[in-house]
């Protein structure tokens, strides 16, 4: 069994800023800017199908020689020190989705996508992700490659045994309310001792949040995480660990990944990309799964963006390439290489993405994601979302794993984003 996406995105975030900026020569030896025939893209592993990329050098090969290289260890920082270094910066370069917050506040440092005809593509892509890479000033500054909507994965014989509902249309209509969702771990649990719905309140803290239309911090740069939608997800989060449906498990590790090999954890609520994660870390549990919606409405993790920095001399080029990389076969093509879920709903009906996928019964599984893509909620996204969340995540962490009050949980993370908020200029 191997570790998740997930577990390792966080083992390489964990690692120092010098560590990660110190690999940074060796990947970014090109020129500054295309020069007529060169231009560079950088992505990341998994950040687009291979298959595409091949076909995008080849197919303007005879106007561009496109060089794309794919960045190792913590992208962001990279980037931005190679763009405040104002040398090797690449033409095109991808912005994780998680991330992308961050770089909407140095728009300048990007084309504005709009100057190159961006606005007729939009009714191409899901409004909702279109969104997310336009800055405050109107500035667009990404381009749409993925997204990752959530849903219910779960195992089907376990769910059958526990008396559950185990059809995926009557999973995602029985358990359409967190009520009847927590009801149902409880069951789950009384029927077959020692098994949780859900690996840690984390889960439901976060996708709670990420269901609604509101974050940490507002367009108005006033903090607003301790609001009834943040405290409602608090709460709900609490109750998951109250009647013991949440296991003390840590999401990616090898415990976990043989909790669920083992159906103990038969259940996750997880984007669209765990399907690779979950044929990746527990093969053994090929045909066990099937998917439903998740309760009340559907929410988003992940997906990223391509850019076109100032460095680049041939933006119009850029462009075509970009939305040549990006349209709705290439995305579909995308989901089948690196299973980067489309932004483009065209794709949604195209063959190469309605094939039954044994790893989940035969279920046709898009036949979910699909829909949940086109009901995620519009949210303001601010560059300090994450600084100013970090601290709930963290307390309702400490309530799940080490089970600390809730109450002081709250104080603590409270008087944790205060002081954030202080040094980030954000007011409270």
């Amino acid at each position: 069994m191997r570790l998740s996406r997930r577990g390792l995105l966080r083992a390489g975030l964990a690692g120092t800023a010098a560590g990660a900026l110190g690999g940074l020569a060796s990947g970014c030896a090109v020129p500054t800017g295309s020069t007529g025939r060169n231009m560079v893209l950088w992505y990341w592993d998994g950040g687009l199908g291979e298959t595409v990329v091949e076909k995008a050098k080849a197919r303007y090969e005879s106007n561009v020689d496109l060089d794309a290289i794919k960045i190792g260890g913590y992208y962001r920082s990279k980037l931005i020190t190679t763009l405040a270094g104002r040398a090797h910066i690449p033409d095109i370069a991808g912005l994780k989705g998680e991330d992308m917050a961050s770089y909407l506040p140095n728009a300048d440092q990007f084309v504005d996508l709009r100057t190159l005809g961006a606005d007729k593509y939009k009714s191409k892509y899901l409004s909702w992700k279109w969104d997310q890479g336009i800055a405050d000033d109107g500035t667009m500054v990404g381009f749409p490659i993925d997204c990752g909507p959530v849903a219910h994965y779960y195992q089907y014989e376990v769910f059958r045994k526990a008396g559950l509902a185990y059809e995926p249309d009557d999973v995602s209509q029985e358990l359409n309310t967190w009520e009847k969702f927590f009801a149902a771990g409880e069951q789950l649990r009384k029927r077959i001792p020692g098994t949780y719905l859900l690996s840690d309140v984390n889960v439901v803290f976060e996708n709670v949040v990420q269901q609604g239309s509101k974050r940490y911090v507002d367009k108005d740069r006033n903090f607003i995480g301790d609001q009834e939608h943040v405290r409602d997800a608090w709460a709900l989060a609490v109750e998951a660990k109250r009647r013991r449906i949440v296991s003390d498990l840590v999401s990616g590790t090898p415990d976990q990944l043989s909790a669920i090999q083992d159906g103990k954890l038969p259940s996750q609520l997880n984007a669209s990309w765990a399907t690779s994660d979950i044929k990746n870390g527990v093969p053994k549990t090929k045909g066990r799964w099937r998917v439903a919606q998740m309760p009340v409405r559907p929410s988003n993790s992940g997906g990223s963006f391509l850019s076109i920095t100032k460095a680049c001399r041939e933006p119009e080029q850029a462009f075509q390439i970009i939305t040549w990389i990006l349209d709705a076969a290439n995305q579909a093509q995308g989901f089948v290489d690196a299973g980067l879920f489309p932004s483009t709903p065209a794709s949604y009906g195209m063959k190469t993405l309605r094939a039954p996928d044994p790893f989940f019964g035969g279920q046709v599984t898009m036949d979910v994601f699909g829909p949940a893509a086109q009901k995620v909620t519009v949210a303001y996204n601010s560059p300090f979302d994450v600084a100013l969340g970090q601290p709930l995540k963290d307390e309702i962490k400490n309530v799940g794993v080490l089970g600390k009050d809730p109450e002081k949980a709250w104080s603590d993370a409270m008087r944790k984003c205060r002081r954030i908020a202080d040094h980030l200029g954000v007011s409270h």
